[in-house]
C-alpha cells in the first residue's frame, strides 16, 4: 500500500520560510514524478511544482518561481519543498503528489498518489 506522508507545514509571517517534506513508502517513484499541489479555501487544487526522477531541477508554477525550490532524494523516496519569501496568498493546504511514471500534463488526475495535506498559513 502506497503512502505519502507530509510534514513541515505551519504558521509563518509574510517574508518567512518553511520547508515541507514528503516521504513515500510502499512503492518506489525512483523513475517517476513527485511534486506538490496546493488548495486554498474556495479554490481549485493548483499545481505548484514537480520534479522527475532524472532531473536535478523542477518545473514551477509562475506564482512561486524564484521563491520555492524542490529537491528529491531518490534513495529515501522523499521530496522536499523549500518555500522562501512567503506571501499571504501562499496560504493553502499543500498536498504531496506522486506517480510512478513521468507526468507530462501537470493536472491532478495525472498523479496516482496523494498525501493527506499539510496546512501552510502566511500572516500579513
Amino acid at each position: 500500500q502506497v503512502q505519502l506522508v507530509e510534514s513541515g507545514g505551519g504558521l509563518v509571517q509574510a517574508g518567512g520560510s518553511l520547508r515541507l517534506s514528503c516521504a513515500a513508502s510502499g512503492d518506489t517513484f525512483s523513475r517517476g514524478t513527485m511534486g506538490w499541489f496546493r488548495q486554498a479555501p474556495g479554490k481549485e487544487r493548483e499545481f505548484v511544482v514537480d520534479i522527475r526522477w532524472n532531473e536535478d531541477t523542477g518545473t514551477y508554477a509562475n506564482s512561486v518561481k524564484g521563491r520555492f525550490f524542490i529537491s528529491r532524494d531518490n534513495a529515501k523516496n522523499t521530496v522536499y519543498l523549500q518555500m522562501n519569501s512567503l506571501k499571504p496568498e501562499d496560504t493553502a493546504v499543500y498536498y504531496c503528489a506522486a506517480d510512478p511514471a513521468v507526468v507530462v500534463n501537470r493536472v491532478p488526475y495525472n498523479y496516482d498518489y496523494w498525501g493527506q495535506g499539510t496546512q501552510v498559513t502566511v500572516s500579513s
